[in-house]
């Protein structure tokens, strides 16, 4: 069985100036009792990557709200007033990073890959201090890869093996991100005995997984 432990020890893992990656659209399918603790507790400095900066009280904006973060590498984040002043007042830095380009740079550092060539971005603020990359006459951006210290995940059904599976749209991110951390803890709201998870139904295999916390 794979280690399941509490949200409040998942948090302590998370130290100073660490990078996490939070999985999830909005907050759904992110670890939200694990981000509950993080932001009750004492690291700081943190980078986070993760689409959005969900809202004040949920998902990754509970770490803004909470004065824990110090950078932003995300896709949006106007439905988070708190990281929006933040971004205005400069006391938040924030990495701008289209979705797709986002996705692929998170699965390119989970492949172990140099970097990713993408179109998007060219002729906009998105290409500023990056090297671009002419491919048949067609200019391409260079985005490197991302990856981070801790991955937390929300999950809807573990087994207890570490086997993942994640419903709907709380499919978004948590799978990449699984392969792209040092350490990944996921939460899951349902955790089940091992072998009553059919294989193909798998999104996140248990090789990836080292921590469980019941949600």
């Amino acid at each position: 069985m794979k280690k399941l432990i509490s949200a409040q020890e998942a948090a302590a893992m998370v130290k100073d100036g660490m990078t996490i990656m939070v999985g999830g659209f909005l907050a759904v399918g992110s670890a939200d009792k694990i981000l509950e603790e993080i932001a009750k507790g004492p690291a700081k400095n943190l980078t986070v990557i993760c689409n959005d900066a969900a809202y004040p009280e949920r998902g990754s904006g509970r770490l803004i709200a909470a004065g824990k973060v110090k950078k932003m590498i995300l896709s949006h984040m106007g439905t988070n007033p708190l990281a929006v002043a933040g971004f205005n007042e400069k006391t938040l830095e924030v990495e701008f990073s289209p979705q797709g380009t986002l996705a692929e740079r998170v699965r390119a550092g989970g492949a172990g890959l140099g970097g990713v060539l993408t179109p998007t971005g060219i002729g906009t603020v998105v290409e500023e201090g990056k090297q671009k990359i002419t491919i048949d006459g067609k200019e391409y951006l260079l985005e490197k890869p991302l990856h981070a210290d801790i991955a937390l995940l929300g999950a809807n059904i573990a087994d207890e093996a570490g086997n993942l599976i994640y419903k709907g749209t709380t499919q978004n991110f948590n799978p990449m991100m699984a392969t792209a951390a040092d350490l990944v803890i996921a939460e899951a709201q349902e955790i089940v005995k091992t072998g009553a998870i059919a294989p193909e139904q798998v999104h996140t295999p248990a090789l990836f997984v080292d921590y469980l916390v019941k949600a």
